[in-house]
């Protein structure tokens, strides 16, 4: 059936590549010049008749090339590349396989000691990722993670990554979003000691953090095929995607459970845990110290957050939504004190987290239509029946509680806080299952 793709100029690449991820990649694509949505109807009008359609009539009548098989497939274990480290680098940059820093070789003898740190077999199909569709294999996980500079015995962590991030519930196909979204893991359990993972002042930023945050992001890049500019279109771009670890010691001495045992799991099992962003930095504490009330606390969380979000995709999104609030051992001891749980702070943040129902009719508008409102969503089932209010009166800026988890990390003697949220996105955690011990 003959078909066309129209795009966007920014987006012509990104629809030749998606094309070809599905399996086509001789279908035409008719490029509209420009944004479209900040032209007028005459400019849409003239941009179609004078140059769009003479571009779909050529992509649908164009002639196909005939695809000749490949005559031989490369092995897994094939060596593909010989050279010098420099020579190394500079052909994996060209062909897009880096994050445009410097990469270790995943040579065939550095694959195999990783691979002795789990029982999956070599090429045993972990995944298939979106949008490439490419099979995630313990021995392309292997690799990516050498590129970074991870350690073998991160290989179990980055499986159950891999594992959480293909959920369905977690809709890594959004990822592509033009609204900058950075994915990133979260670690609980055992394994946190085990290998030394970072939960303490610039988690971030130390200890094999960094690694594993960018070998995840290289699977990103290399299987799951989102690469920065062609098929993972935030507009500004993207910092890497980190990993943090929660404060586990910390979340006993107050008496609050870890966020894998609120979720199900026991305190002995290991588990990761994908979520995304749309920001980092921007401290819900001031740098002088809120003092030793709760109630100064969630409040600052609250004007924090509704800073740190846009109002109108919170709503038009509903339950795909996530947040991720990021308090310090030393507040969050001043909460525990007050007698609140995690689920106490994640109530009162939602509850108090507020807008202005008329404020943010325009925004809706912007995405929905000129007639969009807060009541066109309840009636949708997107939000509660009890969002239906009077255009002057409030409501909060998400569709309930269950979005909010509180994670104690962080300076162990500051008072800070801070939020990570994203829309399109649901967490989805997975265990951690590591190597049985040879006999």
């Amino acid at each position: 059936m003959p078909a066309a793709i129209i795009a966007g100029t920014t987006f012509v690449r990104t629809a030749s590549l998606v094309a070809s991820y599905a399996g086509m990649p001789d279908i035409g694509i008719a490029e509209y010049p420009s944004s479209i949505k900040l032209h007028t109807e005459a400019e849409i009008r003239d941009n179609l008749e004078r140059v769009v359609l003479d571009r779909i009539v050529q992509a649908l009548t164009r002639p196909v090339a005939s695809q000749t098989p490949a005559s031989a497939r490369l092995k897994p274990v094939d060596t593909i590349l010989s050279g010098t480290l420099d020579e190394v680098n500079k052909v994996f940059f060209e062909k897009g396989w880096t994050d445009g820093l410097a990469i270790i070789p995943p040579t065939v003898e550095r694959v195999e000691e990783f691979l002795k740190h789990t029982d999956r077999p070599p090429d045993e199909e972990i995944a298939v990722l979106p949008q490439a569709n490419l099979r995630a294999t313990p021995r392309n996980i292997a690799a990516n993670a050498i590129m970074a500079g991870c350690r073998p015995d991160f290989m179990p962590l980055l499986i159950a990554a891999v594992e959480a991030i293909a959920d369905p519930d977690f809709q890594l196909i959004n990822l592509g979003s033009t609204g900058c979204k950075t994915p990133w893991l979260l670690v609980n359990g055992p394994i946190i000691k085990q290998l030394g993972i970072e939960y303490g002042i610039g988690l971030r930023s130390r200890g094999p953090n960094p690694a594993i945050g960018r070998a995840f992001g290289l699977v990103l890049n290399n299987v799951a095929g989102f690469k920065a500019g062609e098929t993972w279109m935030g507009t500004w771009g993207y910092y890497l995607p980190f990993v943090l670890a929660e404060d586990e010691d910390a979340c006993e001495a107050i008496g609050w459970e870890p966020y894998h045992v609120e979720h199900g799991f026991s305190k002995n099992t290991s588990t990761v845990t994908a979520r995304a962003t749309v920001h980092w930095g921007g401290q819900g504490t001031p740098g002088n110290p809120v003092g030793p009330a709760a109630q100064s606390i969630l409040k600052v969380a609250c004007k924090h957050q509704e800073r740190n979000t846009i109002t109108e995709l919170s709503l038009l999104f509903g339950e795909r939504n996530m947040v991720a609030v990021l308090v310090t051992p030393p507040t969050a001891r001043v909460l525990a004190r007050a007698g609140y749980s995690k689920r106490d702070v994640a109530e009162y943040l939602w509850q108090n987290t507020r807008t202005v129902v008329g404020k943010e009719d325009w925004l809706l508008q912007a995405h929905k239509g000129p007639d969009a409102t807060v009541h066109d969503l309840v009636e949708k089932g997107t939000l509660p029946k009890w969002f239906d209010v009077g255009l002057e009166e409030t409501i909060p800026m998400f569709s309930s509680a269950d979005l909010f988890d509180i994670i104690v990390c962080g300076d162990a003697h500051r008072d800070k806080l801070m939020s990570l949220w994203s829309n399109y996105f649901r967490p989805v955690t997975r265990e951690i299952r590591l190597p049985r011990a040879p006999a």
